[in-house]
This record gives structure tokens, C-alpha cells and sequence, in this order.
């Protein structure tokens, strides 16, 4: 009787151990499956910021473009209008100053009607939006590094470094900049 309760106590041992290493197994497994899917959601945000400044920042340059040819076509006008077309009272002391006026009119009748003129505001919109895809895409890098260092320590550490090599979870290579990347940007070039 005393060796069946030993042998009883042993069994429900190693049940105990079996059922505690399953449970370890499937925590730690599904532990390194969501690492390595934060991974795949980082860059996944990552390529939609990628693909928002691919389509947003040349679009704002088309629109500041055009708007600058825009005001500047406006700023031409009203120096036209601006510039005398008949002769000042000095070059023809008979002139009534009421044709002076009238000129004068039509120019301030010229300059309501355009709005007003804000090509800086529209510099200013591009590079605030253009500082804005950058920062979140800089943020998007760092939360892609951490991810990625956390899942790597997760997967050389014991234990869940066992379930690693059962399951076959590989390292995450960081993602480094090119030498063309290294390199400043040109904002000259994106206006050309």
C-alpha cells in the first residue's frame, strides 16, 4: 500500500509536470506569436506612412506650385495697373484729378477682387505636413526597433529560447538606412 501511494504521488508528479510544461509551451509559444506579429503591424504602419508621403507631400507641391504661379500672375496684373497708362500731372500739368482717381479706383477694384495673397501660408502648410510624416514616421522606425529587439531578446532567452527552436522562430533583422538614405535630402530637388 505504501508503494501504490508513492507510485500515485510520482504519477500525478509527472502529470503535473506534463500539464505545467504544455501550459508553459503554448504561453511561451503564443508569447513569441504576438511579438513577432507587432513586428508585421509595425511594418505594415510603417508602409502606409511611406505610402501617405509618396502620395500627400507631391501633391502639396503641385498645389504650392501652382499657387505660386497663381499669385505671382496676380502680382503682375496689379503692377500693370498700378503703372500709369496715361500721363502723370507732372508730364501733362492739364491732367484733371479725376482721371488720376479713376485709375487709382481700378486698381483698388483689381486688388479686391483677388484674395488675398498667402503663398508663405501655403510653404507653410507643405512643410508643417512634411514635418508631420516625418516625425510619424520617425516615431513608426523607433516602435519597429523596440518591437524587434523585444521579440530578438525573447527568442535567445531561457526558456522561451527552447520554444523558439522547436517552433522554428527566427531572428528579425533591424532595418538600417542605405547610403543614399544617409544622405540629406534635397528639398531643392522636389520643387524642380
Amino acid at each position: 500500500m505504501f508503494n501504490q501511494i508513492i507510485i500515485t504521488m510520482i504519477l500525478y508528479i509527472l502529470l503535473g509536470l506534463v500539464i505545467l510544461t504544455i501550459f508553459t509551451t503554448i504561453t511561451l509559444f503564443n508569447k513569441l506569436s504576438l511579438k513577432r506579429n507587432q513586428i508585421e503591424n509595425a511594418i505594415s504602419s510603417l508602409d502606409a506612412l511611406f505610402i501617405q508621403r509618396a502620395d500627400l507631400i507631391p501633391n502639396l507641391i503641385t498645389i504650392v506650385r501652382q499657387y505660386v504661379t497663381f499669385e505671382k500672375e496676380v502680382l503682375e496684373k496689379i503692377t500693370k495697373l498700378r503703372r500709369p497708362t496715361q500721363p502723370t500731372k507732372e508730364e501733362n500739368p492739364y491732367l484733371q484729378p479725376e482721371e488720376s482717381s479713376t485709375t487709382l479706383k481700378q486698381i483698388m477694384v483689381q486688388v479686391e477682387n483677388y484674395p488675398e495673397l498667402k503663398a508663405n501660408e501655403q510653404f507653410n502648410h507643405l512643410q508643417n505636413t512634411f514635418n508631420e510624416c516625418e516625425a510619424q514616421i520617425s516615431a513608426g522606425r523607433r516602435f519597429l526597433s523596440a518591437s524587434i529587439t523585444d521579440y530578438n531578446d525573447s527568442i535567445i532567452t531561457f526558456p522561451s529560447n527552447i520554444i523558439a527552436k522547436i517552433f522554428k522562430f527566427d531572428k528579425y533583422q533591424w532595418q538600417y538606412a542605405t547610403d543614399t538614405q544617409r544622405m540629406a535630402l534635397q528639398a531643392s530637388r522636389l520643387f524642380q
